[in-house]
């Protein structure tokens, strides 16, 4: 195991990333039916609102997981996602809730800029990161 890398920017960015949905998850598991009686009074039916839950608890797992401790960020950042924007449309839209809704965005906005940062980034075979500069990767330079 390469420790170089937890000592990066890239992995303290990384970190201050997942707190907000680490932070999310327990409650989500130790109020699991109040937390599905709320997505049932948005209008889901009781099964399909305990599905939801843990399809939003294996999401919020795994994304945070493997942005925190693996090099498949896109991954990571995209099941962060899928997690993300249903949640922002379905709970914040209506009533709208200026805050919550301008919280997620910035994370939204934060989960793209670490994939795009993805296609910039690669590793040499040490796991040292090399970064590339974008007229590196243009063709056209």
């Amino acid at each position: 195991m390469n420790l170089k890398r937890f000592y990066s920017l890239n992995f303290l960015a990384k970190l201050l990333l997942s707190a907000i949905f680490v932070n999310a998850i327990p409650s989500k598991i130790t109020d699991f039916a109040s937390q599905s009686q709320y997505i049932t009074s948005k209008g889901f039916p009781e099964p399909l609102s305990n599905l939801l839950l843990i399809a939003a608890i294996a999401l919020l797992i795994s994304g945070s997981i493997l942005l925190i401790f693996s090099n498949k960020t896109k991954l990571a950042c995209s099941l962060l996602l899928i997690f993300l924007v249903p949640t922002t449309i379905i709970f914040h839209l209506v009533p709208l809730q200026v805050m919550a809704i301008a919280r997620n965005l910035s994370l939204i906005g934060g989960l793209l800029v670490a994939i795009d940062k993805t296609n910039i980034d690669s590793f040499n075979k040490d796991g040292e990161s090399i970064e590339m500069e974008y007229s590196d990767l243009n063709e056209d330079n």
